[in-house]
This record gives structure tokens, sequence and C-alpha cells, in this order.
């Protein structure tokens, strides 16, 4: 099997992960004294799991106990001078994707240690037949998360919760339709997501953000409108589903929580 660069992000500080101050990536997936005392870090699990080939870590949070808990050859650092978005986190990596060779580019989160290397696997598999190919799963409870408005098996666009639960923006002949929500994980060409990189520094969104207890407003990049540029200039964009399970993410003491007895229930 030919390399297969990936990008993973743990730069995050993790703010609803509450009575954690470290970087949720290095929380344990095998709890020792405490929920946040163990073994095995989220993201050391994330790391095994990925496909063979060079791997970046976007960091800025606690970025040294990361690079600490992950030192090993073939894996570099990349810092993200702010915390800008998931957009604003690939854009950091960019000359890691210009110098690295592989052809293909998994993207993904370093708090989400369930996915399987055979998940990966389908994700690259499916680009055989499309230019992105993206993970998602059909909830119990969509939530706020992002869902995936589809024309047959095209992603068109990832749309963010405020729109989707919307009824003018989405009434309910439009909001039925929405069947799959996004993951955050993606696999797709090099050339072609540096490519619509460049296109994505040029579509920064203004976002109203709490910074030290005033409301500033954010440029932020969403790593989720490189979707549906690639669809409007006619590419293919597809998905791969997983189960809900698999893609629970770590976002506060009880996701941390239940995670860590998914792993115990799957590694007896």
């Amino acid at each position: 099997m030919t390399e297969t660069a990936s990008i993973v992000f743990a730069a995050g500080k993790g703010t609803r992960m509450t009575g954690f101050t470290g970087n949720k990536t290095l929380l344990p997936l095998i709890p020792g004294k405490s929920l946040f005392e163990g073994e095995r870090p989220l993201i050391r699990e994330v790391l095994d799991n990925l496909p063979p080939g060079p791997k970046g870590i976007v960091v800025n949070h606690r970025s040294e106990d990361v690079i600490k808990a992950t030192a090993a050859p073939g894996i570099e650092y990349i810092p993200q001078p702010e915390t800008n978005g998931t957009g604003g986190a690939l854009l950091a990596a960019r000359q890691f994707l210009e110098r690295v060779g592989a052809e293909h580019v998994i993207i993904t989160m370093g708090d989400v240690p369930l996915i399987r290397p055979a998940t990966y696997l389908r994700l690259l598999d499916r680009l055989g037949g499309c230019d992105m190919s993206l993970l998602a799963f059909s909830p119990k409870d969509p939530a706020r998360y992002g869902m995936l408005e589809m024309e047959g098996d095209r992603v068109v666009r990832i749309v963010e919760w405020k729109y989707w639960s919307d009824p003018k923006e989405f009434p309910p002949h439009r909001r039925e339709k929405l069947k799959y929500c996004n993951a955050g994980v993606y696999a797709v060409g090099r050339m072609a997501l540096l490519h619509y990189m460049g296109k994505l520094e040029n579509q920064p969104h203004e976002v109203l953000k709490m910074r030290e207890g005033r409301e500033t407003v954010i440029r932020e990049y969403f790593l989720t409108d490189i979707a549906e540029m690639m669809h409007a200039d006619g590419l293919f964009v597809g998905m791969v589903q997983a189960g809900e399970e698999e893609v629970t993410g770590v976002d506060t003491p009880e996701s941390l929580e239940a995670v860590q007895k998914m792993h115990a229930r799957l590694n007896p």
C-alpha cells in the first residue's frame, strides 16, 4: 500500500472538559486513579490506527506535552499560531503538505480514538470513485452536528446546526432529507487539497466569540467549506458511513467516560 499523509488536529483547549486544564488529546483511554489519569493517551490511539505514512500533528495548547507524549519517527509538529478554526488548523499544515510526497491525505482529530484502521482504509478506497470522501454517521439524535446535504450519493455541502435547525433556512421538506452527520474526518488527494486550501484562505468567516471577558469578532476558517467548493467546481465529494459509537469524540468528562467504557468493551 502506498503511503498516506495524515494531519491530526490537537491544538484546542477543550473548554468543555471541566476540571482538566491539559491538552484533551492526552486524556487517558484507559483510566487509572481517576477519569483524567491513566494510560494510553487518546491521540496515541489515533496515531496508531492511521495508515502508514508521514503524520503532521497541529499543536497550540500545551504543545510541549503533546510532543513529549507522541514523539516518534515520521511525526512532525505543526504550530497553529492562533486557534482560528478547523480550516485554520489545516492552513497551518500547508508547508507539511507541500513537502511530503504522499498522493493522498487523511485529516482527522486527536480526540476521536475509536476509529478503526479499516475505517480509515475505507475512506481511502472511496477516493477511487470520488475526489474527496467524508466520514459520516447516522445518529440517534443529530444534536448540534453539521449535517450532509446530498444529491444522490454526492455531498453538496456540510450544513452547520445553526442553519439546518432554522425553519426559514431549512423548512421540513428540506430538513427531512438530511440523514447523515459529519464526523469531521476526511480523505482527499494531496494536490487537490493544496489547491482548495488556497481558495479557503480567501474565504474567512467572521465569528463572534468571548475573548478575555468581552465579545470579539474573530476571523475563522471552516474546513467544511472545502467540500462545498469542490462540489461547486464539479468534483465528486462522496462519503463513507461509520457507526455512531466509532466516531464519538471527547469533548466533556461524560463523553470521556463513555469512550473509555467503549474501549474497554472492545478490548476485553
